[in-house]
């Protein structure tokens, strides 16, 4: 068996639909993104469950300058703990390309960046 490394990529959703990447799609947004059309919306799973907690979030948005570092800390330690984590890897080991969708505006102060580190850490 080849030892082959999992890709994982981000893309926002409101892309141009033409420049999508193909690969194993996985919405990692809890609520689905304004404006797009679930019919239209090229996904393969809707990984909703192991989004941050409503509590995490709101706390975290309350305040995103001065808490993003503690939030990263949280977040992880909620991804540790989830029930839904192991299905999910589980189901992502059987892809060699991963795309992460999600449909906020700065991705790099959200929690992609500590799922995307999580699951490049556990797969």
């Amino acid at each position: 068996m080849t030892d082959t490394k999992t890709k994982i990529r981000v893309e926002r959703v409101y892309a141009d639909p033409e420049g999508t990447t193909g690969g194993f799609r996985v919405l990692v947004d809890r609520l689905w993104p304004r404006g797009e059309s679930k019919a239209k919306l090229h996904y393969d799973l809707w990984a909703k469950d192991i989004t941050p907690s409503t509590e995490l979030r709101e706390w975290f948005h309350a305040d995103k300058a001065d808490r993003l570092d503690e939030f990263r800390k949280r977040y992880e330690a909620e991804l540790e703990s989830s029930p839904d984590m192991p299905a999910l890897l589980t189901t992502l080991r059987k892809h060699t390309d991963i795309v992460l969708l999600t449909g906020v505006r700065d991705v790099a102060d959200s929690h992609v960046p500590v799922l995307e580190d999580y699951l490049e850490r556990h797969l």
